[in-house]
């Protein structure tokens, strides 16, 4: 279990979770299956449930909190709809010789759309994250905005509140740039990756890769006005990811010496693995995220 994007938010004030009164909070949210007339649903399931692991609807290590919700769509492909719609539509304006109107083709539609979707294909999909009582962080496995917003609506619905933030609050354009133009913070290595974008009416952007962040090439943009809207970094030497102008980390990567730390678990040993990636991986990201607190400032936004 190793994140690939964080969408990290503070919470406002302390949290505290009682985990008997949690599983039944949870086990009233919990994932369902589609009806037959269902678009879409979504709910909590175990995070243990794709890999066949336990039933339980979270998973705790020291404070940290693990939830999973569920999604699952139905594949009704637009194209099928209009397909038949088009038919219906020929038909009936052949049979009367009058056209159909706007509001009796979308009702059409409509009807269609209603038979078709217990036909449908169903398609699952799943988004981690995880409270830390101790850092009062909230950590999202989203690289959408949307699918963020989701996971704390549904998880905010289940525990009555959730007092949350971003936990960046405004751009981070001019303190990334400072990165480039002066030096980044001590534990982060910039690496050879960035997205410049300009300040004017253009709203030119410049994506490189593979260019040193120091060279020429990168100053004439700097120079020219540009700011930093995503920039590629090591933090001390245990991961590499893509910091973004909004506070998100982008294509997170941890390092060999973090995953090594599992081997000796036996791969049958699909929970007690689980178990101890999520505790490396939650620990990592807290420390990464509580560094760039400190160093972005972030605790002045306002919290």
């Amino acid at each position: 279990m190793w994140f690939k994007n964080v969408k990290p938010y503070q919470l406002t004030q302390p949290l505290s979770l009682d985990d008997e009164d949690l599983t039944r909070l949870l086990n009233e949210h919990a994932f369902r299956p589609c009806g037959s007339q269902d678009l879409a649903t979504m709910g909590f399931a175990s995070p243990f449930s794709q890999a066949r692991g336990g039933n339980a609807m979270f998973h705790k290590v020291q404070q940290r909190y693990w939830f999973t919700v569920k999604k699952q769509e139905k594949i009704l492909p637009a194209a099928v709809v209009n397909a038949e719609l088009d038919e219906k539509v020929a038909q009936i304006e052949m049979e009367t010789g009058s056209p159909v109107g706007k509001k009796a083709r979308s009702d059409l539609k409509q009807e269609i759309q209603t038979r078709l979707l217990p036909q449908a294909f169903t398609k699952n999909s799943f988004t981690h994250g995880f409270i830390s009582l101790g850092d009062n962080l909230v950590v999202i496995d989203a690289s959408a905005d949307g699918t963020a917003e989701a996971f704390l609506a549904l998880l905010r619905k289940a525990l009555g509140s959730l007092p949350v933030v971003p936990l960046s609050r405004s751009s981070l354009q001019s303190e990334l740039t400072h990165w480039l133009t002066d030096a980044p913070p001590e534990q982060i290595t910039l690496l050879e990756e960035a997205e410049l974008k300009s300040t004017d009416d253009t709203q030119s952007v410049i994506r490189c890769k593979n260019v040193p962040l120091d060279s020429d090439e990168i100053r004439i943009h700097l120079d020219s006005g540009k700011l930093i809207q995503k920039v590629a970094f090591e933090y001390a030497e245990s991961l590499n990811a893509v910091m973004t102008e909004d506070g998100a980390v982008k294509r997170l990567k941890f390092s060999d010496r973090i995953k090594e730390e599992t081997d000796d678990i036996p791969k049958d040993q699909v929970e007690a693995r689980l178990d101890a990636e999520f505790a490396l991986m939650s620990a990592e990201i807290c420390e990464l995220l509580n560094y760039l607190k400190q160093a972005l400032n972030l605790d002045s936004d306002g919290i």
